[in-house]
C-alpha cells in the first residue's frame, strides 16, 4: 500500500517556520514527506533539510517524494528523541527550524496489519518502529490489571478505565488476546451502551492509550523539547502539531518554561536564580485547522499548532 498521509495544518506550519532560503531545517516526524516537501520548495541552493522517522515505510515513501531535491535532503531512520546526536553525526550543531507532527499517520491507521486501527481486525501490533520487539499484544496480555488501568486512565483519559482493565484480564484468562477485533469486542462489553451511543467509538481511547504506552510517546516528547529549543539558532523556530490534550499540555508547558524559566518568588524585586529566557512563544493560542481543512480532512479535527522562536 502506498504511504499516503495528508499533512495537517501544512501551510500554517511551513509559514510558521519563517524559512530562510539558506537555512538548515529538521522534520523530526518525516512521515510521507508532506511538510518537508513544502520546506524544500522554499529553500535556495545552500538550504537543506534533515528528515527523521522511525517508520521504515515512511522513510521509503519520503525518499521517493523528495528525490527531486537531491542533496538538499538527508533522511535518517531514528526517533526524534535522538535528534541532537543524529545531527552531530552529520556535523550539524545548530538549525534554523524544526517541525514535529505528532501522533499516528493516516498510512499507519489505514494499513490494517500494523494494528493501529480499531476499525480493522488485525494482529495487535501498534509499533511505530517495527525493529522494536515489544508489541501491543504484550501490553494487553502481560500487564497487570492495575498497570492496564493506569495506562488507560492516564493515556486514554477514559472514565471506564477500571472496568476495561478488568474485562481485559478476565478475557485473557480464557485465551490470549491476539487481535484488534478481539480487544475492540472486550472494550465494547466494558462500556455501558448509553455512553457508546453518544461518545464516538468505544475503543478509541484505549487504543490511543496502548499506542502511547508502547511507543513511549509522551515520555519521548517531554524529554526532547528542551534539547530541540537548544538546537535552534537565534530566530529559529520550533513548530509542533499535537492531536490530543496530553501532548498539547506537555508542549504548552515546555514553551512557557523556556520563555520564562525564572524560579524566583514573584515578590523578589530582581531575578537571582540566573535562569534566562530561551525565546518567546509565537502562538499565544494554538493555531487550529480552517473550516475548509476540517471539511476535506476529518483527521485534522483535533490538531493544534504551537510555535516557539529562539532568542
Amino acid at each position: 500500500m502506498e504511504f499516503v498521509h495528508k499533512s495537517v495544518l501544512l501551510d500554517e506550519t511551513v509559514n510558521g517556520l519563517n524559512i530562510k532560503p539558506d537555512g538548515i531545517y529538521v522534520d523530526g516526524t518525516l512521515g510521507g514527506g508532506g511538510h518537508a516537501y513544502e520546506v524544500c520548495r522554499r529553500l535556495g541552493k545552500q538550504g537543506s533539510i534533515v528528515g527523521i522517522d522511525q517508520d521504515e515505510a515512511a522513510i521509503e515513501a519520503a525518499g521517493f517524494r523528495l528525490k527531486d531535491f537531491g542533496e538538499k535532503v538527508t533522511i535518517v531512520r531514528s526517533n526524534y528523541c535522538n535528534m541532537k546526536s543524529k545531527l552531530q553525526e552529520l556535523g550539524i550543531d545548530k538549525v534554523d527550524g524544526i517541525v514535529l507532527d505528532l501522533g499516528v499517520s493516516s498510512y499507519q491507521l489505514d494499513t490494517a496489519e500494523r494494528g493501529f486501527s480499531y476499525r480493522e481486525d488485525a494482529p495487535l501490533d501498534m509499533r511505530m518502529d517495527t525493529r522494536q520487539k515489544m508489541t501491543a499484544r504484550d501490553i494487553v496480555n502481560d500487564y497487570s490489571e492495575m498497570e492496564l488501568y493506569r495506562v488507560i486512565r492516564d493515556y486514554g483519559e477514559d472514565k471506564f478505565a477500571k472496568n476495561i482493565a478488568k474485562h481485559i484480564v478476565i478475557a485473557r484468562e480464557k485465551e490470549p488476546i491476539e487481535t484488534t477485533g478481539q480487544l475492540t469486542e472486550i472494550i465494547r462489553q466494558a462500556i455501558p451502551m448509553k455512553y457508546q451511543k453518544k461518545s464516538g467509538h468505544p475503543a478509541k481511547r484505549t487504543f490511543q492509550a496502548i499506542r502511547i504506552e508502547l511507543n513511549r510517546e509522551l515520555e519521548v516528547l517531554r524529554d526532547s523539547l528542551d534539547d530541540m529549543i537548544e538546537l535552534l539558532n537565534p530566530g529559529g523556530r520550533l513548530c509542533i502539531i499535537t492531536f490530543h490534550s496530553l501532548e498539547d499540555r506537555i508542549v504548552k508547558s515546555a514553551f512557557k518554561k523556556n520563555e520564562n524559566p525564572c524560579t524566583c518568588p514573584p515578590d523578589f524585586p530582581v531575578c537571582v536564580c540566573g535562569k534566562k529566557s530561551k525565546g518567546s512563544i509565537i502562538t499565544r493560542k494554538p493555531i487550529l485547522p480552517s473550516e475548509e481543512e476540517l471539511a476535506n480532512n476529518s483527521r485534522s479535527k483535533s490538531a493544534k499548532l504551537r510555535i516557539f522562536e529562539r532568542s
